[in-house]
């Protein structure tokens, strides 16, 4: 079964069954009633708002945590890292209305993800130091010091009543990291981590062991099947909920912000065995918003409001982003916008569907505000990394023009490669004398491609990538506003021009 249908209907399960709601007393001689730890597990966290469709909120996670608190149990707030980065609201403040968000909900313990090292290590390490919580870092190693990065320890112990339980935080050490970062800090691969510390843990009389992990679901598998002495996995990364069982090990992880909060409650019964009973809680407007939290994060979104405006750069001639020229032929707006994707992420070829590209006007020679960056990409797509051949990306560009002389979404905007389009041809017959960079396109050669997550999830009839191999996928990838943004402060003037990189014959 696809792994994405298994988890909806996992999910739906779930959730959709006749159960107590999760901030009210359980139910008498329920059996989580006995556990002595409640766990409440976050990960890949990006706003302290609701989205926009109203899911989320970290006010609402915190009403949770106290209402639990109040009905007897003892919840201990985990998150499995990404959080610093990336959004609008982290290129403005660099990750702090997240510490300050996540310290007000009452967060108690957290390990590092890959977007923790966004703004660098010097940030990172301003950002932990102002965080209230305990971190719980394993793996990432400040080479100034040795030790692990903001002098958080390699692991923790802590007792709930009876239970003994020992926390080990792993960060992912495959992808998504600057280079300088790495030469400030050394990530040691996951397993030679554990190797060294569960038997620490054991040392220590720990009754049971949790990864808390920023780790791929195959890693997170691969380290359950080698350490059966760890009970729990707490992970992220992965942007859609999941809970597996591998051997006795429970892997969760709650999906990405705060739309979910896993509960787990964990006991152990007289005879040693360790029960864990698994809850994934919507976290939606039916649960109230703490107004301490809420004010908070009111007042974030007011200094956003006044950050918008901030001038991040000029530009030399009105940028055209009119829905009905983007979409029928090359301008200006879009070779900006894909110059800067290519820029961001270093791939050979940028290429993004016109629709992703918004305001529908001029924006006039002058000041380029941060809200003029997001009136043209206001949908949070991010910037993923592709291998392709030759012959695929002569693929994506006949579909990209085959609804030609009308305007369409799918029309592509592209940087690094130029080709030539008889609107006349048949659909599919129309891309001839394709360039990459100055030299023809080989069929034969593979070529790195950035394209939004929107295209690589198939959106706008770009259904030819779905078996390409991701090089850097939504988990790591950067915004394409932030992109942008990144792009036109880089070089203070920007000047795009139309330069001849689709030529239509009509």
């Amino acid at each position: 079964m696809n792994r994405r249908l298994f988890v909806a209907l996992l999910v739906a399960t779930l959730i959709c069954g006749p159960r107590a709601t999760a901030w009210a007393q359980d139910d008498p001689g329920a059996p989580r009633q006995a556990a002595p730890l409640t766990l409440l597990q976050i990960n890949d966290v990006y706003s302290i708002a609701p989205l926009p469709n109203g899911q989320g909120g970290l006010a609402r996670v915190a009403t949770l945590k106290q209402n639990l608190a109040q009905a007897g149990r003892t919840p201990f707030m985990v998150l499995a890292g990404d959080f610093l980065s990336s959004s609008v609201e982290s290129t403005v403040f660099k990750g702090e209305q997240m510490i300050a968000g996540l310290n007000a909900a009452g967060l108690d313990l957290a390990t590092l993800g890959n977007h923790e090292f966004d703004f660098g290590a010097d940030v990172l390490i301003q950002r932990m130091a102002a965080a209230k919580w305990q971190w719980v870092v394993s793996n990432v190693i400040d080479v100034r010091t040795g030790k692990p990065v903001g002098g958080a320890p390699p692991y923790v112990v802590r007792t709930f009543g009876s239970l003994k339980v020992g926390f080990l935080g792993l960060c992912i050490a495959s992808e998504g990291i600057r280079s300088e970062t790495l030469k400030q800090l050394r990530i040691v691969p996951p397993l030679e981590a554990v190797a060294e510390y569960v038997p620490a843990l054991q040392r220590e009389g720990v009754d049971v062991i949790v990864a808390v992990t920023h780790l791929t679901y195959a890693e997170d598998r691969e380290l359950a099947e080698h350490f059966p002495a760890i009970a729990l996995i707490i992970g992220g990364h992965e942007h859609f909920p999941i809970t597996a069982a591998v051997n006795r090990t429970l892997i969760s992880k709650a999906g990405s912000d705060a739309k979910f909060v896993a509960r787990i409650d964990v006991n152990k019964r007289p005879s040693g065995t360790i029960e864990q009973f698994y809850e994934l809680v919507p976290i939606t407007n039916a649960i109230p918003e703490d107004p301490k939290v809420k004010a908070l994060v009111d007042d974030y979104e007011s200094r956003l409001g006044l950050e918008l405006n901030t001038v991040i750069g000029t530009t030399s001639t009105p940028l055209d982003a009119v829905s009905v020229r983007i979409r029928a032929a090359e301008t200006n707006a879009g070779n900006l916008v894909a110059d800067a994707m290519r820029a961001e992420t270093g791939a050979q070829i940028a290429l993004t569907n016109s629709g992703g590209i918004r305001s529908d006007r001029v924006h006039p020679a002058g000041p380029i505000t941060r809200r003029q960056i997001l009136e043209m990409e206001p949908f949070g797509n991010v910037a993923c990394v592709l291998s392709v051949s030759g012959k695929t990306m002569v693929d994506i560009l006949e579909s990209g023009v085959s609804k030609l002389p009308s305007a369409a979404g799918q029309f592509p905007q592209v940087s690094g490669v130029s080709f030539k389009v008889d609107a006349r041809a048949p659909a599919g017959h129309r891309v001839s004398d394709v360039k990459v960079g100055s030299a023809p396109l080989d069929p034969s050669q593979t070529y790195t491609l950035t394209v939004p997550d929107f295209i690589l999830d198939g959106g706008d009839n770009y259904t030819m990538l779905a078996n390409e191999r991701v090089l850097v996928g939504r988990e790591t990838g950067t915004l394409i506003a932030v992109a942008l943004e990144n792009y036109i402060k880089a070089r203070g003037t920007v000047n795009p021009m139309i330069e001849g990189r689709i030529t239509i014959v009509r």
